[in-house]
């Protein structure tokens, strides 16, 4: 078993935003038996930051949330979704995340929002989000998944986003839907003087 600072977790209508996400990040580490140390060595994000997060402490931007699922081998939106992902659902075999239910989280470096839509299930294949996407912002994802194939698609919604996947850039208007395997870094990018909203479905296959 690994320790860390919810080993005793709070109920979840008590934690906040952060405290939410930190208390996630030691299930998840906990259930794969995976230290403190050996988490920042694959992920590259410091084992202090680590204890931060998990505290509740801190205040995760995008890239090292992403870095932190990278090293866990999960998908970004695990992370931030329900404070324990393995408490009983009412419906296990059609559970549903009412929109009041929708965990909300904003960038603190970028500003983009995302509201975890799939109701977390520890098998669930498919994970759908919604993001609003400041006008003028930029974030970049590294992706490094291993032996794992990740797809994700993006319909847009309201407003244009350019993509760049590793040396390519798409250009994406209101309606617009891209197909991607995301086996380099990738780049979002809002060129417009308006937010931009769109729909994110992201799967996994292999290891």
């Amino acid at each position: 078993m690994v320790h860390g600072p919810f080993s005793t977790p709070k109920p979840q209508h008590a934690l906040d935003l952060n405290e939410r996400i930190g208390r996630q990040l030691y299930l998840l580490r906990d259930e794969r038996g995976i230290s403190p140390d050996e988490l920042a060595d694959r992920s590259g994000v410091s084992r202090a930051m680590i204890y931060r997060i998990e505290a509740g402490q801190a205040s995760p931007t995008a890239v090292v949330l992403n870095k932190l699922a990278i090293g866990l081998g999960v998908l970004l939106p695990t992370l931030l979704g329900p404070g324990d992902y393995r408490e009983p659902r009412l419906n296990l075999r059609h559970p549903v995340a009412s929109r009041r239910s929708q965990a909300t989280w904003e960038d603190p470096d970028s500003g983009y929002s995302r509201r975890t839509l799939t109701p977390t299930t520890a098998d669930a294949p498919l994970q759908l989000s919604e993001i609003h996407f400041p006008a003028g912002a930029r974030v970049t994802f590294e992706n490094a998944f291993g032996e794992a194939k990740v797809h994700q698609q993006i319909w847009m919604q309201e407003g244009q986003m350019d993509i760049r996947l590793g040396d390519e850039i798409a250009h994406l208007k209101g309606g617009d839907c891209m197909a991607m395997t995301l086996e380099a870094p990738i780049t979002f990018h809002n060129p417009g003087t308006k937010q931009a909203r769109y729909l994110v479905a992201i799967t996994r296959s292999g290891r």
